[in-house]
């Protein structure tokens, strides 16, 4: 892959260090997970954590595989589990649930074969589910939110990674670099926004410049984001990248008469 304009960096170019302020793994040996999407056509998931790195998982009853998995705590009661998928090239699982409502989001990630003009190549598929052995969940249900338009953030990675966001509608945010490897660069992509609880949000882009895609867990309260990537390097390899953040607010307005989308 080449540069789409003078000075634009490939996905490896920015994305070393930028797991710099994340918060600490969580060991999760001798543990299991068992999550279903509240669709019946979504996922059904047994997940069972080997040691502090390695899952042996399963998806609607087929053979289990083992994969590499990164397990974050965040908040009180989230959870954020990422599985960077060795057994399926060029995808990536995210599972982030609550230890308290029983209440999850399954997000699935996949670098498509072929870039298509006008068209991220690296999808996601969303899932709200519940985990555990089929008692009923509690409130709230992860869901689709407009909570985010209007407000502007900056996004503290490591000390050679600053990035400005701003929410603009259910389907679209800006960035732009303030400092690091793009800094001057930015654009609008599209997103994803999910309240999953009280000021825990998950939010994820797909970019269109570049093949790399993101998830985002924020924890509003303790001004913090735990994530990941996904994306093709220049040479064309699937790469997986752990992120993390501090939150800086800088703003936020409201739309007085037409609403965004």
């Amino acid at each position: 892959m080449t540069d789409i304009e003078p000075g634009w960096k490939n996905y490896e170019d920015f994305a070393h260090g930028i797991g710099t302020n994340r918060l600490p793994a969580l060991d999760l040996t001798g543990t299991s997970l068992h999550v279903t999407a509240d669709d019946a056509t979504g996922p059904s998931l047994v997940l069972d954590f080997l040691d502090a790195t390695t899952v042996r998982w399963s998806r609607d009853g087929a053979a289990a595989a083992t994969d590499p998995y990164d397990a974050v705590a965040v908040g009180e009661h989230a959870v954020f589990v990422d599985l960077p998928l060795t057994s399926r090239e060029r995808e990536a699982l995210t599972i982030i649930h609550s230890t308290r409502t029983r209440r999850a989001l399954v997000v699935e990630h996949a670098i498509a074969a072929e870039a298509v003009a006008g068209v991220p190549q690296v999808g996601q598929q969303f899932w709200p589910a519940s985990t555990g052995d089929g008692a009923e969940p509690g409130a709230p249900v992860p869901a689709p939110t407009r909570e985010l338009i209007g407000r502007r953030f900056l996004q503290r990675y490591s000390p050679s990674h600053l990035y400005e966001h701003v929410y603009l509608s259910s389907e679209r945010y800006a960035w732009q670099c303030l400092e690091g490897v793009q800094r001057g660069h930015g654009d609008v992509d599209l997103s994803s926004t999910y309240k999953f609880d009280d000021d825990l949000y998950v939010f994820c882009f797909r970019e269109f410049r570049i093949p790399v895609a993101s998830l985002f867990l924020y924890d509003m309260r303790a001004l913090t984001s735990t994530g990941r990537f996904l994306g093709l390097t220049g040479a064309g390899a699937a790469e997986h990248t752990r992120s993390g953040a501090n939150i800086i607010t800088l703003a936020s307005v409201t739309y007085p008469d037409v609403q965004p989308v």
